[in-house]
C-alpha cells in the first residue's frame, strides 16, 4: 500500500511537469510573462485609457481659440397677429415662414484662461502617461516577484521529492535490517511514520505550487482554464558586489531621474499652478468679436405689378356727348419667390462685446480658492512620493544586504547539514546510530536545504529590486 502510494505521488509529479508539452505549448519565461502582463494586465488598460481621455481633454482645450460658429434654420407656420419677418409689420393672417441664421464669436481675450487651461490639460496628459509608465515597472516587478514564487515552489517539490526517495531507501533497507535480526521492527515504524511525513510534505509543496501558479494567471489576466506552465531557467543571485558597493543614496537619486511616479507629481504641480493662473484669469474683462448674418421667407409676403387700361372717366356736354377717358392702374398681386426673398431679406452684423465681471455669486473667486488648495495638495504629493521612494530604496538596500547575509550563512548551513547526513548515513548503515539520531539529522538537512532555496530566491529578488529602482530591466 505505501509503495503505491509513493508511486502515485511520482506519477503526479512527472504528470504536472509534463503538461505543457503534451499540449504543445512552450513554457512561459519571465519576459513573457512581463509582456503579456503589460498587454492585459486590468489596471494597466483603465490607466490607458485614462491617459487616452486626457488627450481628448487637451485636443478639446486647443480648439477653444478657434472661433466659434453656428448655423441654424427653421421652418414653421405663424397663427393669429404677429409681425411679419420678411416687412416687420403686424399682420392678422397664419402664414408659413422660413428663417436662416449663422454666428460666429471669437474670444479676443480672456484673461489668458484659454492658453492656461491648455498647458494644464498639457501637464495633465504628461502626467497620466508618467503614471502609466510607472504601473507598467510595477506591474513588471510585481509579475517578477510572483514568478519567482512559482520557481521556489517548484523546487520545494524537487527537495520533498528527494526526501521522500531518502526516506524509502532507508525504509527499505531498515527493513532488511530488521528481517535479518540486525535492528528491531522499532526502527521500521519510525522510518515509516518519516516516510509518511514526507509525503504529506510533498503533497503540501504540490498543492503551494499550484496556488502560484494559479496567483501568476490572475495576476496576468489569464484565463484560469487555460494551460500554463513556467519554463524553469537556471537562478543563481547575480550582482551581489555590485549591490554592496552601491550607496542608497546614489540609488535613490538614479530611481528618482526615471521614475514615473516622481515625474507624474512634478508634472501634476505643474498643471495645479497653470489651473490656477486659469481660474485667476477670471477675474479681468473678456473681450470677444461677434459677427452674424440671416434671411428669412414667408409666404404672405406679396410682389406688385401694376397694369394699365384705359376707362371712360367722364362725358362731354356736347351734341354728341363724347367720352373722356383716363388711365387706370390695375394691381396684380403675387408670392415673392424664396430666392428674391433670401437676397432682400439678407443681414448682417458684426459687433465688438465686452463683458466685465462685477459679482457672480463668489464663483470666480471661489474657483480661485479651489486652484490654490489643489496646488497646495499637489506640492504635499510631490513631497510625499520623494519621501516615499527614499524610503523604500532604502528599505530595498537594507533587504539586500540582509539577503546576501542570509544566503551566505544558508549555504555554509546546507553544505553542514549535508556532510553530517552523509556521516550519519554511514554510522546508520554500520548500526553506530539510533533511527531517531539519523531522523533528526535527515530532517535537520531537509531543513537547511529548504532554508537555503528561501534564501536564494528571497535574495535574487531583493537584488531585482534594486535593479527596478536603477531602472534596469528586470530578468532572470
Amino acid at each position: 500500500m505505501r509503495r503505491n502510494i509513493i508511486r502515485g505521488l511520482f506519477i503526479l509529479i512527472a504528470f504536472a511537469g509534463t503538461v505543457p508539452a503534451a499540449n504543445g505549448r512552450e513554457n512561459w519565461s519571465l519576459q513573457q510573462c512581463v509582456k503579456y502582463a503589460i498587454e492585459h494586465n486590468i489596471s494597466i488598460r483603465q490607466d490607458s485609457l485614462n491617459a487616452r481621455l486626457a488627450k481628448y481633454t487637451l485636443y478639446q482645450s486647443q480648439m477653444n481659440v478657434y472661433p466659434q460658429i453656428s448655423a441654424s434654420g427653421g421652418y414653421g407656420r405663424n397663427f393669429g397677429r404677429s409681425v411679419n419677418p420678411t416687412t416687420n409689420q403686424f399682420v392678422d393672417q397664419s402664414y408659413n415662414y422660413v428663417s436662416a441664421s449663422a454666428v460666429a464669436n471669437e474670444v479676443i481675450f480672456s484673461g489668458l484662461q484659454v492658453k492656461n487651461t491648455i498647458l494644464k490639460n498639457k501637464y495633465s496628459l504628461y502626467a497620466s502617461l508618467a503614471d502609466l509608465d510607472q504601473l507598467k515597472s510595477d506591474v513588471s516587478l510585481n509579475v517578477a516577484n510572483q514568478f519567482l514564487a512559482v520557481l521556489l515552489a517548484y523546487e520545494q517539490i524537487h527537495i520533498s521529492e528527494n526526501q521522500v526517495s531518502l526516506s524509502k531507501v532507508q525504509l527499505d533497507q531498515t527493513k532488511a535490517f530488521a528481517d535479518a535480526g540486525r535492528l528491531p521492527e522499532l526502527n521500521v515504524a519510525q522510518l515509516e511514520s518519516q516516510l509518511a511525513t514526507d509525503s504529506s510534505t510533498l503533497i503540501n509543496a504540490i498543492a503551494n505550487y499550484n496556488a502560484t501558479v494559479l496567483d501568476l494567471k490572475s495576476l496576468l489576466n489569464l484565463d484560469m482554464a487555460e494551460k500554463f506552465d513556467v519554463q524553469i531557467p537556471d537562478v543563481e543571485p547575480t550582482g551581489e558586489l555590485i549591490v554592496a558597493n552601491l550607496d542608497p543614496e546614489d540609488i535613490f537619486k538614479t530611481a528618482r531621474d526615471h521614475f514615473g511616479s516622481v515625474k507624474s507629481s512634478e508634472l501634476k504641480v505643474k498643471s495645479a499652478t497653470a489651473g490656477l493662473d486659469a481660474a485667476r484669469g477670471g477675474l479681468y474683462p473678456q473681450i470677444s468679436l461677434a459677427g452674424q448674418m440671416g434671411t428669412n421667407w414667408a409666404n404672405n409676403y406679396q410682389s406688385y405689378t401694376y397694369k394699365y387700361d384705359t376707362a371712360a372717366i367722364g362725358v362731354v356736354q356736347n351734341s354728341t356727348h363724347d367720352a373722356v377717358l383716363g388711365i387706370e392702374p390695375v394691381a396684380q398681386y403675387s408670392t415673392m419667390p424664396l430666392g428674391r426673398q433670401f437676397s432682400n431679406n439678407f443681414r448682417q452684423l458684426l459687433s465688438l462685446n465686452v463683458n466685465i465681471p462685477i459679482f457672480n455669486n463668489w464663483q470666480t473667486r471661489y474657483s480661485i480658492k479651489q486652484s490654490q488648495i489643489n496646488l497646495e495638495t499637489q506640492r504635499l504629493n510631490q513631497y510625499n512620493t520623494d519621501l516615499t521612494l527614499k524610503q523604500n530604496v532604502y528599505k530595498a538596500h537594507n533587504n539586500a544586504m540582509n539577503s546576501i547575509e542570509k544566503y551566505k550563512a544558508a549555504k555554509k548551513a546546507d553544505a553542514a547539514a549535508i556532510r553530517a547526513l552523509d556521516f550519519a548515513k554511514k554510522r546508520y548503515d554500520l548500526g553506530l546510530t539510533s533511527t531517531v539520531d539519523f531522523l533528526v539529522t535527515q530532517n535537520q538537512a531537509f531543513v537547511a536545504a529548504s532554508n537555503l532555496i528561501i534564501a536564494k530566491y528571497n535574495l535574487v529578488f531583493n537584488l531585482k529590486v534594486i535593479d527596478y529602482y536603477l531602472g534596469k530591466e528586470i530578468k532572470l
